[in-house]
């Protein structure tokens, strides 16, 4: 199998590095045109000429319809050795009844829940038995459906076996992938990415990808939107700068191989796997333009905001990248990142607070430990709370954060997590809840069962103010 590197097509791109050998062009939403040979894009103002350079195939692969607003259309031009139609019949694959991609009361495998849970990471493949990384992944829950195009799905993944002569494609969504151990040797259709922990990478519905493992078994998050995609929050009132740079993500440059082997190509529609076999490699696209092209971020590169000398801002001042629902103002998720960062507000309670919140929230770890958090999330694990259950620290922390000299302080120095907010009622599939060995129901009233309402401790300068003003003092009834 011969291999094919890169050339940006003009544009500049960004030096290979240590850690990872790939070019990329830097960007958000932009419009690529790349090409691993010189001249194999078609001239401007033609993208499907009677005869494409090298006798290319013309393809076109769109991520929204025909159609769109220009703000909202979503495409890719790829120029490839062979068109994707070239392959055998369509047939079903294996079973794969730890995958959900519709959820709700029709669905015996889901089921909405108050109660509040966390899972440790996925146990790692058992024995000798080779799992790559589509094998590896495993629903935990989630809400809407992929077949009305609305909705979200979170899964976790584990794997210790490379994708060899296969490729995977999500025909129900974007897949947002998030590694926690183990670099993701990436190879899509419109170019390579290698992706370590601490990087987020955005995979669109329709673009098909391999997975191999260069440090060995790997395990991670996976978030998957149905019916729209990621872009960046608007910065409104904070001006230009702030949150994450639309410079600092990386897309692919166009990079194919010229393989005449057997392959194999599975789908994924409504959560099912349907697979074909071709006798060429899907990754043979020299090249290609367009804006719907999978792309990553370094999270550690985020601009955190912070509050001055009192208050903390809510969790969503910390978005990278949210998707819109059908209901105008609502975000169907919302991805937000906890970066080190200085606190010093001052007279103010740090942690954070008790609240109720219409989202539903999920809590994960990159790398490092959680601030303020309640629960004892390590790397790979992923707590949930339902949408309006309270939750906020334990009493012990609440105590501590109301009699400590406030200093200003480094918060969540050498860590990295994640916020994942979901603007509906969220199901939980029976693999979360029953079958994942890892899960553990969390018991809030043991929890919170020390808590003590020091309002009584007042009562004395209560009801001496009370009197003042000519009020019944508490436990006595009207003058």
């Amino acid at each position: 199998m011969a291999k094919f590197g890169a050339s940006a097509g003009g544009t500049a791109t960004t030096a290979p590095r240590t850690e990872d050998p790939y070019r990329y062009q830097l960007g958000f939403g932009n419009h690529w045109s790349s090409e691993a040979v010189p001249g194999a894009l078609p001239e401007g103002g033609r993208n499907v000429p009677q005869r494409c350079p090298y006798d290319l195939f013309s393809e076109q692969l769109n991520g929204s319809p025909f159609v769109s607003t220009r703000a909202n259309l979503q495409h890719v031009w790829m120029y490839r050795i062979r068109p994707s139609v070239a392959h055998d019949l369509i047939e079903a694959h294996k079973e794969t009844p730890d995958i959900e991609a519709c959820f709700g009361d029709n669905n015996p495998e889901t089921t909405y829940t108050p109660l509040t849970y966390e899972w440790d990471p996925l146990e790692a493949p058992a024995g000798d038995e080779a799992v790559t990384f589509v094998d590896g992944i495993k629903t935990l829950g989630g809400y809407g459906s992929a077949t009305a195009k609305e909705g979200v799905a979170m899964h976790m993944y584990a794997a210790n076996a490379s994708m060899e002569n296969q490729a995977y494609c999500n025909n129900d969504g974007d897949f947002l992938v998030l590694p926690v151990q183990g670099r993701l040797d990436i190879q899509t259709e419109l170019g390579r990415l290698m992706v370590r922990p601490g990087e987020l990478c955005v995979i669109q519905a329709g673009i098909r990808f391999r997975v191999a493992l260069p440090d060995g078994p790997v395990h991670g998050y996976l978030h998957e939107i149905f019916g729209t995609h990621f872009e960046l929050p608007d910065l409104g009132v904070i001006g230009s700068n702030g949150l994450a740079h639309p410079r600092d993500f990386e897309t692919p440059v166009a990079g194919f191989d010229m393989d005449v082997s057997e392959w194999q190509v599975a789908y994924k529609l409504a959560g099912k796997l349907y697979t074909y076999n071709q006798r060429h490699t899907p990754f043979d696209v020299v090249a290609w333009h367009g804006n719907y092209a999978p792309y990553k971020y370094a999270m550690e590169k985020f601009t955190s905001l912070v509050c001055g000398m009192k208050e903390q801002l809510d969790p969503t001042a910390y978005t990278v990248l949210y998707a819109k629902s059908k209901q105008p103002g609502v975000a169907l998720s919302e991805f937000a990142v906890y970066t080190p960062k200085w606190i010093h507000a001052m007279n103010t309670y740090r942690p954070p607070y008790y609240h109720r919140n219409m989202s539903t929230g999920m809590l994960g770890m990159i790398y490092g430990k959680p601030a303020g958090s309640v629960r004892d999330i390590g790397p790979g694990c992923l707590s949930y709370e339902s949408s309006y259950m309270p939750h906020g620290d334990s009493y012990d922390a609440w105590l501590e954060a109301t009699t400590k000299e406030l200093k200003p302080e480094v918060q969540s120095e050498e860590s990295l997590g994640f916020m994942l907010h979901m603007g509906a009622h969220f199901s939980l599939t029976k693999f979360a809840t029953e079958r994942n060995r890892s899960v553990k129901k969390v018991k809030d009233g043991e929890f919170w069962g020390n808590m003590k309402g020091h309002f009584m401790d007042h009562l004395d300068v209560v009801n001496k103010r009370l009197r003042a003003q000519g009020l019944p003092a508490l436990g006595e009834g009207p003058a």
